[in-house]
């Protein structure tokens, strides 16, 4: 797994093949990333470099992910897009 160092490289991995990921991503990162635990800034790094097909099922509710740290960090996009 590659890491991810920089905010400009954050947000680049942020661009995916799928507007819905688009528009969950790049708010996220510009809104709350930075108010992360370093440890919860490393699950959200871990997660772009999971396929665009698993991700879109997770957060569209298609399936559950069954790492805990990535399904938690899944829930706490989608708490911040639901409020």
């Amino acid at each position: 797994m590659v890491e991810i160092h920089s905010k400009a490289r954050i947000r680049w991995a942020c661009r995916r093949g799928m507007l819905e990921l688009d528009v969950l991503f790049m708010p996220f990162v510009e809104e709350a990333y930075d108010s992360l635990s370093t440890e919860q800034q490393a699950i959200f790094q871990r997660l772009l470099t999971e396929e665009d097909p698993d991700l879109f099922a997770w957060f569209m509710g298609h399936q559950e992910c069954k790492d805990e740290q990535l399904n938690t960090m899944v829930s706490l996009i989608l708490d911040r897009v639901r409020v």
